[in-house]
């Protein structure tokens, strides 16, 4: 995947509460002076667009890309005629200008291979993703969970200040083993 900023996703079976903690968690972030952007896959239709809006009745009448700009806030709708696979996140992720970024946050995409918070909840009774998926980084949960990997990190799903800890210290290393690179690179293409 090529992005110009750490990505991290939260992947969980529906009904978990993914949307719920990503909405407890952008303020906890952006308190730390964290630019953000969100990638949300959708399984099913959608419109961000509403009827009787001069917007939609142009994309309705054919626009096959509608942009709306104003001085707060740019939106921009593709549309796509005909039946297509699914998207994956590279090309979402296409869609987001990373370099005004300090993360990228995502919600779903849970097959694609990217570093991903697994959320589980024990009253859905469904199973563990981890360790069938290898790029799970953490667990949060309700209660503690036999993960089979005692190094793994387990995180209280009801503690976002937690969650929000872990998010930081992950971006710190990452930072840090970058910069590590860099320096290491730059010292060996030095003459």
């Amino acid at each position: 995947m090529d992005c110009d900023c750490p990505v991290l996703g939260f992947c969980a079976y529906s009904g978990t509460g993914k949307t719920t903690l990503l909405t407890k968690l952008l303020p906890l972030l952006k308190a730390e002076g964290l630019r953000i952007a969100v990638i949300k896959h959708a399984h099913h239709l959608f419109d961000i667009d509403q009827p009787g809006k001069d917007s939609y009745q142009l994309r309705e009448a054919g626009a096959d890309q509608m942009v709306i700009a104003s001085r707060r806030r740019i939106a921009a709708i593709t549309e796509f005629r005909t039946e297509r696979s699914e998207p994956d996140l590279k090309e979402a992720l296409a869609c987001v200008d990373s370099r005004q970024l300090d993360l990228i946050l995502v919600e779903g995409f849970k097959a694609e291979p990217f570093p991903k918070i697994e959320l589980h909840r024990a009253s859905l009774g469904k199973p563990l993703m981890y360790p069938h998926d290898p790029d799970i980084i953490a667990i949060a949960s309700d209660i503690p969970v036999d993960a089979a990997d005692p190094v793994l990190p387990q995180l209280d799903l009801n503690d976002p200040a937690a969650i929000a800890r872990f998010v930081l210290n992950t971006l710190r290393r990452a930072a840090g083993s970058a910069s590590t690179h860099s320096s290491s690179e730059r010292s060996s293409h030095v003459g």
